[in-house]
């Protein structure tokens, strides 16, 4: 049971480091105004929930498992995350993202890469 847990955590932080990536080119696209707020929102919105999702699930299994130390590295972040996901579904933000939170996908970066 062990070794699945840990090969799902591989492939999922995989798939976020991928999506951090992503996140970051995108957003470095639009800082260079290759590309404008309406599209890059559009693109970097379909990927937030699954990203969020990813981390939970990695987080409750670290719980479910019994794998503190890698429970308490991850729950801050999956915390972090729902917190900035929940506050911006409740002020119905719309398309554009604050430059303020172009920091975070480079800090979730660092920090799936630990």
């Amino acid at each position: 049971m062990e070794a699945v847990v840990f090969v799902f955590s591989l492939l999922d932080c995989c798939a976020l480091i991928f999506l951090s990536v992503y996140f970051i080119i995108t957003l470095s696209d639009l800082e260079c105004d290759y590309i404008n707020a309406r599209s890059c929102c559009s693109k970097l919105n379909k990927w937030v929930i699954p990203e969020l999702i990813g981390h939970t699930i990695v987080t409750v299994l670290m719980l479910i498992s019994l794998h503190w130390f890698i429970f308490l590295l991850n729950f801050p972040v999956a915390t972090w995350n729902i917190y900035r996901n929940t506050q911006s579904r409740a002020a119905e933000v719309t398309h554009e993202r604050s430059h303020d939170q172009a920091w975070f996908p480079l800090a979730l970066f660092l920090h799936v890469s630990l």
